[in-house]
């Protein structure tokens, strides 16, 4: 059965989002990430040991490290997996600003944990992101925020370069919020 959407005072048949770019899984293998786009790499060092390591990767696709960073997460499940539908709003009431999203991969082993989302349909960039916690031989435990992007609207075609700087603070923000969860 097809869902139904209210718009305009009348029900139509609601489209289903889709992909907003080809390269869907791109950001599993970070050394290539595809042509045409503004990429982004921020890793931090999150602690050492295990208990870290578990506490941050639970944070990261628990969506707990989204939601302790200040942005509201809707999600289709309470952990991230393969297809889990994702909307990350930030502002309030009629302010507020949300994009869609949907889990294309995980990570869960014992030296990573982490998810990657696409862009989906209504999203004003086009482009995939991933969240991985690593640990290393050495028992160092790192989170990795890596993304390709362009943008999709006209709003932020306009913003020009304010855009990936926005992205790379808000990469930064998100390191130092698994790091803090992860101590606690």
């Amino acid at each position: 059965m097809t869902p139904l959407v209210r718009r305009s005072g009348r029900t139509a048949p609601e489209r289903p989002a889709r992909f907003t770019y080809p390269e869907v899984g791109a950001t599993r293998a970070p050394g290539t990430l595809p042509d045409g786009y503004h990429h982004l790499r921020h890793r931090t060092l999150i602690g050492h040991g295990r208990d870290v390591f578990d506490a941050a990767g639970a944070a990261v696709t628990g969506w707990r490290m989204h939601r302790a960073s200040g942005a509201r997460l809707r999600a289709d499940a309470d952990r991230a997996a393969p297809g889990v539908r994702v909307r990350v709003s930030v502002g309030a009431g009629p302010l507020e600003y949300g994009v869609p999203c949907e889990v294309v991969w995980t990570a869960y082993d014992d030296t990573h944990t982490g998810f990657a989302y696409g862009t989906l349909t209504g999203h004003p960039e086009s482009g995939e992101e991933s969240f991985v916690v690593e640990r290393a031989p050495d028992g160092s435990v790192w989170f990795t925020v890596t993304a390709f992007s362009r943008p999709a609207r006209w709003y932020t075609r306009l913003a020009g370069p304010l855009v990936p700087v926005a992205q790379r603070w808000y990469a930064r923000r998100l390191g130092r919020t698994v790091r803090r969860l992860a101590r606690r």
